[in-house]
């Protein structure tokens, strides 16, 4: 980062290639290697995965390089160091891209164009109109009741 502290472009979760790889996040962590890869076809990627952090120390110190504190790590990720604490097997995987691949096979040039209920670049449905406001009725039947922001002009 422009502060000179590391942070992640994926998730903080993928294990060290090699076990020198985890003894450089003691040493130089710009040189350690991560146990993740893709699929790639032609040049496109379709999809890819991960080997997991399986040890809780590991997990722990690559919050650490991250600046991720002991404390914020309990916090954001108890449930997960908590069961790492009674032992995890290596565990990975890899993910496919059905609209890319759908993409390729087709010759089209956009994945966008493969999605059967696509969104805009916003966010926005227009086969539901979603984002929308909620009906009044639907939530009076669930006991619910809208509470604007000072401020808010919707």
């Amino acid at each position: 980062t422009p502060e000179g502290t590391w942070t992640f472009s994926h998730n903080p979760f993928a294990g060290p290639l090699t076990t020198e790889d985890a003894k450089l996040l003691d040493t130089d962590p710009g040189k350690a290697v991560s146990s993740q890869y893709d699929l790639v076809v032609d040049g496109n990627e379709l999809g890819g995965g991960s080997i997991r952090i399986h040890n809780r120390a590991m997990q722990e110190r690559a919050f650490e390089v991250l600046g991720i504190s002991k404390e914020e790590g309990a916090v954001r990720f108890g449930a997960l160091l908590d069961a790492l604490e009674y032992g995890a097997p290596p565990e990975g995987g890899i993910a496919t891209g059905m609209d890319r691949t759908v993409m390729i096979l087709a010759g089209l040039s956009n994945a966008r164009e493969t999605i059967a209920f696509p969104k805009t670049q916003t966010g926005y449905d227009p086969l539901l109109d979603a984002p929308a406001a909620a009906d009044p009725k639907l939530l009076e039947e669930l006991g619910l009741r809208v509470i604007r922001r000072p401020n808010d002009p919707t």
